[in-house]
């Protein structure tokens, strides 16, 4: 090889490298840059790695000694709940932090909450240390992280793990803010803030953070793209949509202005919502096929998407011509006519026991959930005999592809739900091994 095809590979090598540094040294000083291209990402040029190349940058994690903080979105539990997590860490422990719970509606019972959580996480067989309800606006939660961190990092590294839009970065900017009170390392590291963005995949590859003394140091990971949330199927810029702002408060139907303008007519009222589809935005559609007149849907996600109500032989009419409109995202005729639609179709059948509780949450990945109540019994009416019922509410839900709709138990949210609520009795020795719930 002569001498000037030597100088050039030398440049062109020094110039990737150079890229790369420059890229993580913006995203440990708070800047933005270009996303990750794909999964509703913006597209890069060849410097950017894919999401599948993200979990490859974690692999190494099962054969090294590290403390795992893994975190889930409250609003989004099921969606951002990373699977098989424990091939990705190995033995290594963990530590469940639940961000986001300045959202949950008002009057939520942290307690009921968090037994939930810890009840959910049972069920998908990952055992953890402990879990936390945290909020990185309001630092709730947050000094329960830091307790936990310092009695078990015992000099390894602490990774931060997480799906994107998890609150990954805000979380760490909290820690860090928290943390400072006491430790000087995490005071100086406070000013490599890591960035905070509606869009995924603005973090490339893991950033050491020097936020221990001691030994040790805290690693800030790629956000995980997941396939199957509604951020994987969205236009970039529509993106900030799907991110609720302020605090939850559910959209139930039917309410008191469902009426005639709605499709609902006078002579129809007694068969509630049997019949009638309900869109959310342009990225979900549930079509009411049998349940109890009484039966009623609340919603709860983004503010920003609204929720109509149509007669179901109306509505794919109404869907093509409002699609882009007022059923968005996506949003504008131009995006509207590129959007593949609602391909995937899911026909549920949902029992139920008890009226004075939901039967079941419909959890709809990357955007919120919809709680089934059964039955809402107006004042004065005498209490409905379940033998005289239906005991089976049938729904089917249409969402884009590959977007996955979770059926779960209810999450308790508001006043009403630490009144339904039932904590499960527990043996001595499910009683022990129980990871406990801090806020």
């Amino acid at each position: 090889m002569d001498v000037e095809l030597r100088c050039i590979l030398r440049i062109l090598i020094l110039r990737a490298m150079s890229t790369r540094i420059l890229m993580n040294w913006l995203l440990s000083h708070g800047h933005m840059i270009t996303a990750v291209g794909g999964n509703g990402g913006y597209s890069g040029g060849k410097q950017f790695v894919s999401a599948d190349e993200l979990r490859e940058k974690l692999s190494h994690l099962r054969h090294e000694k590290a403390l795992i903080v893994k975190l889930v979105d409250i609003v989004d539990f099921n969606g951002s709940f990373l699977a098989r997590l424990r091939d990705l860490v190995g033995a290594n422990p963990i530590i469940l932090v639940v961000t986001k719970v300045d959202l949950l509606p008002r009057d939520t019972d942290l307690n009921c909450v968090g037994d939930w959580v810890v009840e959910a996480t049972a069920k998908k067989k990952l055992s953890v240390l402990s879990v936390h309800l945290t909020s990185s606006k309001s630092l709730v939660g947050i000094t329960g992280v830091v307790s936990e961190i310092q009695k078990e990092k015992k000099g390894r590294d602490v990774y931060i793990l997480g799906s994107a839009n998890v609150g990954k970065s805000a979380f760490i900017s909290a820690l860090l803010k928290t943390m400072a009170q006491r430790d000087p390392a995490a005071a100086a590291a406070r000013k490599y803030k890591p960035i905070q963005s509606a869009v995924p995949g603005t973090t490339l590859g893991p950033i050491q953070i020097d936020a221990f003394l001691g030994g040790g140091k805290l690693i800030d990971t790629p956000g995980v793209h997941l396939h199957h949330r509604q951020a994987a199927v969205v236009h970039s810029e529509d993106l900030p949509v799907l991110a609720p702002r302020s605090r939850l408060r559910g959209q139930p139907f039917p309410n008191s202005k469902v009426g005639p303008e709605n499709g609902m007519a006078e002579k129809n009222q007694s068969q509630g919502l049997n019949g009638f589809s309900i869109f959310w935005g342009g990225l979900v559609r549930v079509d009411i096929l049998k349940v109890l007149p009484e039966t009623r849907l609340t919603f709860y996600g983004p503010k920003a998407l609204q929720i109509h109500l149509v007669p179901t032989d109306k509505a794919d009419e109404f869907y093509k011509k409002e699609l882009g409109a007022l059923l968005t995202p996506p949003t504008g005729k131009e995006r509207a006519e590129d959007w593949r639609g609602l391909e995937l179709e899911q026909r549920l059948q949902i029992k139920f026991k008890d009226v004075e509780r939901p039967a079941s949450d419909l959890a709809i990945s990357g955007l919120g959930w919809i709680a089934v109540e059964p039955a809402s019994k107006p004042r004065g009416q005498s209490d409905i005999n379940l033998e005289e019922t239906i005991n089976e509410l049938h729904l089917a839900v249409r969402v884009p592809k590959p977007v996955e709709v979770f059926v779960r138990p209810p999450l308790p949210v508001g006043k009403a739900g630490a009144e339904w609520y039932q904590y499960r009795e527990l043996s001595e020795k499910e009683e022990e091994l129980r990871p406990k719930w801090h806020f």
